[in-house]
């Protein structure tokens, strides 16, 4: 996770979870594992076996009502944030990879891949409200608040569609030129999304719909995650060259770059501490610390769990949440299938949690 030039000493720490807590559906929370604190200080503080069917994609946590909202292919997950109990479940979300939230009109939007549609839904009743329509395989999914729209991106059709948070209505759609990966707002008129095909970011207006600029991001080869830090206008992308890359929101120029692990998805910035994160399907996470607006340091390498390559960050308490399952062997390779995955162990699925 975050990394810090500060030269921090390693401590070892044995955590114990001393009562096992009952989950809905009859899961079962492991006891807490014990885990050394790194140089970011962060050490796994939960290990919870959440079980239950489908893969996932992205994670979103609600500081505000303690849940955290994971998706799983064809339903998101609701969990209380801080006991890991499963606390809810919103269905029929076809091919889900990705969950927005928009407290000031108390709904949640879900991106549903296979059905081309967002799932609209009550965030206190987990109650559906409708669905918006967008184009072919919506997969990332953010909420803009100086637009007051969210916004999906459509990685089969190259495009963003924007949906008015408040009246549920698709209102325009937006031509990237490549394929979507995931991306970020500014809060203040200008929304980010990397291109994984072309290596390339695309800034646009909001409002207007209209792409303001679009960049190379060499050295950075096929973006995948994306944070920004909004006071300085840096934007923190995941490489799949093992690299995590920060770029200057204004001019578009890579200002610096560090090592990461192998299958980045994930990206975070936590404004109060100045760590940058990269979540990697290798089983680690990588901190980097913002010494300065144009200067980054390496501070953690932190072991999670294979698989582990989605996260998401609470910046109310600064806990970091990854998700993984354990694996079976590798098939073999066919024409049909040239680099198929390894199956995943049914009802293995698992929730970490790790803090400071």
């Amino acid at each position: 996770m975050r990394d810090h030039r500060k030269a921090w000493l390693a401590c070892a720490g044995l955590l114990l979870l001393v009562a096992a807590l009952g989950l809905t559906g009859g899961n079962v929370v492991k006891a807490q594992e014990s885990s050394a604190t790194g140089k970011s200080g962060y050490h796994l503080i939960k290990k919870v076996k959440l079980g239950g069917e489908g893969g996932w994609d992205y994670l979103t946590v609600d500081p505000a009502s303690r849940r955290l909202f994971i998706s799983r292919a064809t339903h998101v997950m609701v969990v209380d944030a801080d006991e890991g109990k499963v606390v809810g479940d919103i269905p029929n979300t076809a091919g889900v990879h990705g969950i927005a939230l928009v407290p000031d009109v108390n709904k949640g939007f879900t991106s549903n891949g296979r059905a081309a549609t967002a799932t609209i839904f009550d965030v206190k009743t987990l109650q559906p409200l409708g669905e918006a329509t967008t184009e072919k395989n919506p997969d990332a999914i953010i909420y803009d608040p100086s637009s007051k729209r969210v916004f999906t991106f459509n990685g089969g059709a190259d495009s963003a569609t924007a949906i008015d948070a408040a009246t549920g209505k698709a209102v325009g759609t937006i031509a990237l030129g490549g394929g979507p990966e995931f991306a970020a707002s500014d809060g203040k008129g200008h929304v980010f999304v990397n291109l994984e095909d072309k290596s390339q970011l695309v800034k646009f207006d909001p409002v207007t719909l209209k792409v303001e600029k679009t960049w190379p991001l060499a050295p950075c080869e096929s973006p995948s995650g994306l944070a920004i830090d909004t006071e300085h206008e840096i934007l923190v992308v995941g490489c799949h060259n093992k690299m995590m890359a920060f770029v200057d929101g204004n001019s578009g120029h890579v200002i610096g770059t560090v090592p990461i692990g192998q299958g980045v998805d994930a990206n975070r910035f936590d404004p109060a501490t100045g760590f940058a994160f990269a979540s990697c399907g290798d089983g680690t996470v990588t901190v980097a610390h913002e010494d300065s607006p144009d200067k980054f340091s390496v501070v953690d390498t932190i072991t999670t769990q294979r698989g582990a390559r989605t996260m998401e960050l609470d910046t109310s308490n600064h806990n970091l949440y990854l998700v993984s399952a354990d694996f079976g062997p590798t098939p073999a390779a066919t024409p049909e299938h040239a680099g198929p995955r390894p199956p995943i162990v049914p009802d293995t699925f698992t929730l970490l949690i790790f803090g400071r």
